[in-house]
């Protein structure tokens, strides 16, 4: 049993997961899901933006990719740890109680990327390319969730005794029964487990960091940025499924966690390699609205302006500008001279009239 002086150098659990404003349930996990998501969308349509793309286009592509991107996630949890919902002493409606957790990434991505490509088949645009603009943000988000994690006690490793072990408390309802999901802290330690939802939060962290330097440096696309960032994510959560010894389904007596993130590693760091080099032409990443448009504009009607096309209009604007201001002092000054000109010839023809006798 570890003594209550070397609890005090472990990481503490927080108390509780869920705050109850009246009837309303606020749980974090979802919190932090749903900030992940924001986030995600937010700096994935700016690098779209920056690509050469329409702004805007990131959230609308996520309206198909997220809900279908839960919807796998969840699926993939469920069949992976069936045996909680449909084995023995099993609870089949709690499959359908996304609100408690269990998400599996995979899962989520390729749902998540059906639901991308449906979006983008649907704009006209190449949905590798659209991948490669929020693989960043989309392993941020992840990183942000494991947050969520945190507050629900939950995906972590075997115990331990390094000071940064955490401290998995006993929570209770309002009735005094045991609720870990939902109950507040007792303030009992029930283990002092490796907190692996905080290894890969700081690996995805690392990952994202490393994406954005490789993009600047060597311009890839074609989906290669994307293909980089699950390989990065496996490779970091092959290693974390090792640590853990939390109830997951088996194959062969390996958590079926570490044969999915060995495989899906290999598959995109083959894509990595083979792929095309090189990114794709700006004018690529245009919606077919957006080509309609302009090609409607050379028959007298207006196209969308994107940002890069009203920073060149502002441009030329000034220029434009600059030139009428030219035009206008070189007008008022050939006005001047042409005034002094005039009083000139009046006044000789004054001294003129003046001079005869």
């Amino acid at each position: 049993m570890t003594s209550t002086v070397d609890l005090l150098a472990y990481i503490p659990s927080p108390p509780q997961g869920v705050w109850y404003v009246g009837p309303v349930a606020l749980r974090a996990y979802a919190l932090f899901i749903i900030l992940g998501i924001i986030v995600a969308i937010v700096w994935g349509d700016r690098r779209w933006v920056a690509r050469g793309g329409e702004k805007g286009t990131v959230l609308d592509i996520a309206i198909w990719a997220v809900p279908f991107g839960l919807i796998g996630g969840r699926l993939y949890h469920v069949l992976t740890d069936w045996p909680a919902y449909f084995g023995e002493n099993g609870q089949p409606l709690d499959a359908l109680k996304v609100w408690q957790g269990g998400l599996g990434i995979w899962g989520a991505v390729f749902l998540g990327g059906i639901g991308a490509w449906i979006g983008c088949r649907r704009r006209g645009i190449p949905v590798s390319a659209l991948g490669d603009a929020i693989a960043p943000g989309i392993l941020l988000a992840q990183a942000i969730g494991r947050i969520g994690n945190y507050f629900n006690q939950e995906l972590y490793g075997r115990e331990t005794a390094v000071p940064w072990g955490l401290k998995i408390f006993e929570r209770v309802n309002s009735s005094g029964q045991l609720d870990q999901l939902a109950g507040v802290s007792n303030g009992e330690v029930i283990r002092v487990v490796h907190p692996t939802f905080l290894y890969e939060a700081v690996w995805n962290v690392l990952i994202v960091i490393l994406l954005v330097l490789v993009d600047r440096r060597f311009k890839i696309g074609h989906g290669r940025l994307f293909a980089l960032y699950v390989a990065g994510y496996c490779l970091g959560r092959f290693v974390v499924e090792l640590m853990r010894d939390d109830f997951a389904y088996e194959i062969a007596g390996i958590r079926v966690n570490t044969f999915t993130s060995g495989i899906v590693f290999f598959a995109a760091l083959a894509y990595f390699f083979l792929a095309k080099k090189g990114r794709e032409d700006p004018a690529d990443l245009k919606s077919k609205d957006y080509v309609a448009a302009v090609a409607a504009g050379e028959a007298g009607v207006a196209a969308p302006v994107t940002e890069i096309d009203s920073a060149k209009a502002d441009a030329k604007g000034a220029d434009a500008e600059d030139s009428e201001s030219d035009a206008a002092e070189s007008a008022s000054s050939e006005a001047s001279a042409s005034t002094a000109t005039s009083d000139e010839s009046s006044d000789a023809v004054k001294l003129s009239k003046k001079d005869k006798p």
